[in-house]
């Protein structure tokens, strides 16, 4: 029993028994007014670096990896992963970013900056003696006050492939902020398309996985298309292939064009020529046989997951059966779905059923490089699409794809739950304006903070007017209506971060004592 305790017991001069704990020299700790202050000046950093990234005058931040991989992005999930964080909380909003990323898919810099906010007003509300406990649930009655006004302000959304102007307007609002904003109105338009060429709109369902983003350097980011099909980077597997193929039968193979080989660890010794000859013999037939079962299903195309040398090659072209080799696990089951088709494991398995079909498949070149990437259209499974992203650089292009799929998750959200409110800090001005008012009728020590002269401006504005659409003005137009201005957010993304922001600040709140060893160093 004593052998597990931290410590050992020793009794001083009148036999007064007390505890001496071992290894307090290599511990550090932090207790009570001092661990809260700590969290919250780790958490004001973070929001603070990510602060200005946000809104459409936000800027990039260049992150460099440790192996000198460049990455300019201003998105919040991406800017906080690749941070090398050491502070526990900092790693908490880290955290905190990531799971409005995978709900939402936008708003993840919104989230963390209102975090750090929140954080920063309860220092000054702790320096004026009040307890954790009691800011930590004066924000929680504040959050359900911001989400019950929410809740009253959003404005149904009409979402229909019909009229997809106002989906447009809203991914316009998404990607203002973006890398890909001198053409985010093209860059709206085929993310609303590619939603709602997968979408469900009688479930409210949208299908991610049939919606693949594909980049390819070179070109402009105007050169961006949406493929009513499938893209894969890959070519035929001969240069004297066909490179366009119409009303195609796919074969989709997961099993290699080779002879089998035997899964025993025995050597196989050949001694003289004609045992050479006749396992040569044996490998064409086997060759052979593969081919005649692909092209007896009926197959006009051979996609396989594995590769194959230059002889089955060479047999493929003379059998005029077009193929192409090493496509991906996921590229697989993305045509397999796209053309209707079944992945076979064993060519005794293929028949006609089995075969995806496919109206065209061409090859396509870009600029005088050598690279080309196989476009697979009409698919029978018409939904499956394709975004290929073009631009300058590596970087660009890698920004352009989470841009898009920032863009793409908020469409979904809003398939999901057609309602809105708007962008520009209107939505949290007015549940500023309501959570100050509950305030006033709350006995309580503290509410609201002066604000600056344009929010306050806006904020009078908004209180008189009772419009929750009034937000601030960055573009300068001289009109502080976010309805006119078509800057639009999902009430889905907007009640997440709230609800999050405030989660994350009740639980640093109530924090009082950190405990961890001390570096190696002895620092």
């Amino acid at each position: 029993m004593m052998s597990s305790f931290p410590g050992s017991v020793a009794f001083d001069e009148y036999g007064r028994p007390f505890i001496i704990v071992r290894d307090q020299d290599k511990q550090k700790r932090l207790t009570g007014i001092d661990a809260l202050k700590s969290h919250i000046l780790a958490a004001r950093q973070i929001a603070n670096i990510i602060r200005t990234s946000l809104g459409p005058k936000g800027l990039d931040k260049m992150m460099v990896s440790p192996d000198g991989e460049v990455t300019v992005t201003n998105d919040g999930a991406t800017i906080l992963n690749m941070m090398d964080v050491e502070h526990e909380v900092a790693k908490l909003l880290v955290q905190l970013s990531q799971s409005q990323d995978d709900e939402i898919g936008d708003g993840t810099t919104g989230v963390v900056v209102l975090a750090g906010a929140l954080l920063e007003q309860a220092g000054a509300l702790l320096d004026r003696g009040i307890h954790p406990i009691r800011i930590a649930d004066g924000y929680e009655l504040a959050c359900q006050t911001a989400i019950n006004h929410l809740d009253k302000i959003a404005e149904l959304f009409p979402v229909s492939a019909e009229n997809t102007e106002p989906l447009i307007k809203v991914a316009m609002t998404t990607l203002g902020s973006k890398i890909v904003n001198k053409c985010h109105r093209q860059m709206a338009k085929i993310a609303v398309d590619a939603v709602l060429a997968v979408a469900d709109l009688q479930q409210k369902d949208v299908n991610f996985e049939l919606i693949k983003v594909e980049g390819k350097v070179g070109g402009r980011l105007e050169d961006t298309v949406l493929v009513k099909g499938v893209v894969i980077d890959k070519t035929m597997s001969h240069p004297q292939m066909p490179k366009v193929l119409r009303d195609t039968k796919i074969a989709i193979l997961t099993c290699p064009f080779e002879p089998p080989k035997p899964k025993t660890k025995h050597k196989l010794d050949v001694t003289n020529v004609e045992d050479y000859k006749q396992l040569r013999q044996y490998e064409q037939d086997k060759f052979k046989e593969m081919v005649a079962l692909v092209k007896k299903a009926g197959a006009t195309l051979a996609l396989c997951q594995w590769g194959f040398d230059d002889e089955a090659n060479h047999l493929l072209l003379q059998q005029e059966l077009p193929a192409v080799r090493w496509v991906g696990g996921p590229e697989i089951e993305l045509i397999a779905i796209a053309t209707g088709g079944r992945i076979v494991p064993r060519f005794e398995e293929l028949t006609p059923e089995k075969l995806g079909k496919a109206g065209l498949v061409r090859e396509i070149a870009f600029g005088t490089t050598k690279d080309k990437m196989l476009v697979i259209e009409e698919c029978s499974n018409s939904r499956a699409v394709t975004i290929l992203v073009r631009g300058g650089n590596h970087m660009l292009v890698e920004e352009a794809k989470r841009s898009i799929h920032d863009a793409l998750c908020v469409i979904r959200s809003l398939v999901q739950e057609p309602r809105v409110v708007y962008g520009g800090g209107a939505a949290e001005i007015a549940c500023s304006l309501a959570v100050a008012e509950q305030a006033d009728q709350l006995a309580s020590l503290e509410h609201g903070l002066s604000a600056i002269h344009v929010l306050g401006e806006v904020k009078a504005k908004q209180s008189t007017s009772k419009d929750p659409a009034l937000g601030i003005d960055c573009m300068a137009t001289g009109n502080l209506n976010m309805r006119d201005q078509h800057v639009i957010e999902s009430l889905r993304s907007k009640r997440q971060q709230l609800l999050l922001a405030t989660q994350l600040v009740k639980m640093i709140l109530k924090i009082d004592d950190v405990r961890q060893p001390n570096d190696s160093s002895g620092n």
